[in-house]
């Protein structure tokens, strides 16, 4: 690595943190000794944090039992600090190693991490080999570890000893779409187009959120070909000309072309391979893109908000000759000539006219490149530590972290993804006023709604259309009466295979201890199991239960001491039973895992589980001859 230790350092103890995540309990070094630990500090905005994800996978891959990454989440914006927020996060990248909330960034200074992403390599000693910032370090990670593990193994200094991984993806169940990123209205087709990003594909619906068609196999891929068969690898934005949707296929760095009449996926842009830094574009499937996040068409060009390089592409779709439109490629929120400005992190854009309105998202700001005059101008927003929620006017306004926009009727309408709002932007007074949302994080319709990260928008019949990424849904705000409702998506199946079905105890599951019961000795007995759901919620028909009791002697059920699976399960549950005639104590424990959703089956569904201690007393005079249990599930 860049900086190498010459010494032997002890590395700093992993405290501070405000909350472990994908394992069940808190790690120290200690508990590490005998492995190569490699901390990962980042903060989810940051797409070079995104970038590193793959090559820490095949890290983890490579060397299962020697190496434990540990992402260390130093928050860059306040949204970010939350553990619930993080957790999100981690669903929506795939990430399967543990994480600790820095979010008063004690680990940060303790190892004296100075930018997003840095990375530290730990011996299995608990010393510090050495540090890194900044992408692109695969290669010498894998020659080091590779020989770290081949020095400390040839001394017998290797634990291969598993972590305590529970990880989160095991908390959420199926839902119908998984954290759509963009969404596109069309009007004059009457169709929608879904980013359903991590269900990696397009959804296309009529305006009543009835499947039309769906372009994508599911699985993570790059292949071209019918719609059935193609795959894509969390596609984002959008922009539809004609009978062609142009899809940014944001983590494979391609542009893919969908032929909505022949259902044909071809790739147009791109090599698979991210564009290296400063990068000066192409031609076609030649030349590498970089993390394209969204896009616009005018006039037989495709204007890419390319937030890898920190730059606005352009694409003659035509010669598919591309480059750079704005920005220099440094980021940053500078105004000026096109190719003198510097962006950051662009993932939202539109077109107006001869303007381009963007969400530059890391500066929090709205700008424009106007075609005609070749500039770049900021509306609101200043630099890229200057963030907040406050409506107003010029310099007073504050966004967090937007995602995206879209024009209607001349204002400029604001996905303010990290203050979970919707708002309006008007391009010629520089003023921003929040139009929907209470800035809280919730799932709530009505005149009074709430947003969780939403990431797209898009206007269509005096509506905007907006992906709701962290909720799972599209979200419908009437213009008229500001009233917002989940589209109810109709033709897609939420399915749970067999490998996603939870163990009859994971890891998160909740323990509770009941107070002592008195059963009378020799009877029939009945067990009713009833669990109390939040209100709007029921129990996924399409998922089993599962529960498992486990009786001492001076107890019986038929079906103790195995797991009984519950098709299209109802509740309560009655199971029978029967005492013995000798006077003792006994244990009653029962073990119980099930899948709910919100009764209108949109967004998330959810996964709990509970394991039940009851204590029994046999009484040959005075008992009951039934056990009730009553759970209460809270929402995560």
């Amino acid at each position: 690595m860049a900086s190498a230790q010459k010494k032997s350092i002890p590395a700093p103890e992993l405290t501070g943190g405000t909350a472990w995540l994908n394992v069940s309990r808190p790690l120290t070094l200690a508990d590490l000794k005998g492995k190569m630990v490699l901390l990962d500090f980042w903060t989810y905005c940051c797409i070079n944090c995104m970038h590193i994800i793959p090559d820490l996978k095949k890290l983890e891959a490579k060397y299962p039992k020697e190496l434990v990454v540990i992402g260390v989440h130093s928050a860059k914006f306040q949204n970010e600090r939350e553990a619930e927020n993080i957790r999100q996060a981690i669903l929506r990248y795939g990430i399967e190693h543990p994480v600790i909330n820095d979010s008063n960034f004690a680990i940060w200074q303790a190892y004296g991490a100075r930018a997003w992403p840095t990375l530290v390599l730990i011996d299995p000693e608990g010393n510090i080999v050495g540090s890194d910032t900044g992408e692109g370090h695969y290669e010498i990670l894998d020659k080091l570890i590779g020989k770290l593990s081949s020095d400390f193994r040839s001394k017998n200094l290797i634990n291969e000893k598993p972590i305590p991984l529970s990880l989160e993806k095991y908390k959420l169940g199926p839902s119908f779409l998984s954290f759509p990123g963009k969404i596109l209205a069309d009007e004059t087709s009457k169709r929608l187009f879904i980013a359903d990003s991590n269900h990696n594909r397009i959804v296309i619906t009529n305006m009543e959120g009835e499947v039309l068609d769906i372009a994508g196999n599911g699985e993570t891929g790059r292949n071209d070909g019918d719609f059935k068969d193609a795959s894509f690898h969390h596609p984002q934005g959008m922009a539809l000309q004609g009978d062609n949707l142009y899809v940014a296929d944001t983590e494979n760095h391609l542009i893919r072309k969908l032929d909505l009449k022949a259902k044909i996926v071809t790739t147009i842009a791109g090599t698979s391979k991210q564009a290296a830094f400063m990068d000066t574009g192409g031609m076609g499937t030649f030349s590498p893109v970089n993390s394209p996040w969204d896009m616009a068409y005018v006039e037989g060009k495709l204007y890419i908000a390319m937030a890898g390089a920190h730059q606005i592409w352009i694409m003659d779709l035509e010669t598919t000759v591309f480059q750079p439109f704005a920005g220099s490629g440094r980021e940053g929120c500078i105004d000026g000539l096109l190719d003198k400005s510097a962006l950051a992190q662009p993932s939202g854009i539109t077109a107006s006219d001869s303007m381009l309105y963007f969400a530059d998202s890391e500066v929090s700001a709205i700008r424009y490149a106007d075609m005609k005059e070749n500039r770049v101008k900021t509306i609101v927003g200043q630099d890229l530590f200057v963030f907040g929620d406050v409506d107003g006017k010029g310099e007073e306004v504050r966004l967090q972290h937007p995602l995206g926009v879209t024009n209607y009727n001349g204002l400029i309408y604001v996905a303010d993804t990290y203050n979970h709002k919707i708002k309006i932007v008007n391009p010629v007074d520089n003023t921003s006023i929040t139009f929907s949302g209470d800035g809280h994080a919730g799932f709530t319709d009505g005149k009074d709604p709430q947003f969780y990260e939403p990431g797209g928008l898009s206007f269509a019949n005096n509506k905007l259309y907006i992906a709701d990424t962290n909720n799972h849904a599209i979200r419908v705000l009437d213009m008229k009466t500001k009233e917002v409702r989940t589209l109810q998506i109709k033709g897609l199946k939420m399915e749970v295979s067999e490998n996603t079905l939870q163990p009859i105890m994971p890891p998160f599951a909740r323990l509770v201890e009941l107070p002592l019961k008195t059963l009378k000795m020799g009877s029939d007995i009945q067990l009713t199991l009833n669990i109390n759901l939040p209100r709007g919620y029921h129990l996924n028909p399409d998922a089993p239960l599962v529960y498992r009791i486990n009786a001492d002697n001076g107890i019986q059920f038929e079906q103790s001491n195995r797991e009984v699976r519950i098709e299209k399960p109802e509740l309560p549950i009655k199971i029978s039973g029967k005492t013995t005639s000798e006077e003792k104590n006994t244990d009653l424990k029962i073990s119980v895992s099930f899948y709910y959703c919100r009764d209108d089956n949109q967004g998330a569904c959810f996964i709990d589980a509970v394991v039940c201690h009851q204590p029994i007393k046999l009484d040959k005079e005075y008992g009951d001859t039934a056990v009730t249990i009553d759970y209460d599930v809270k929402l995560p």
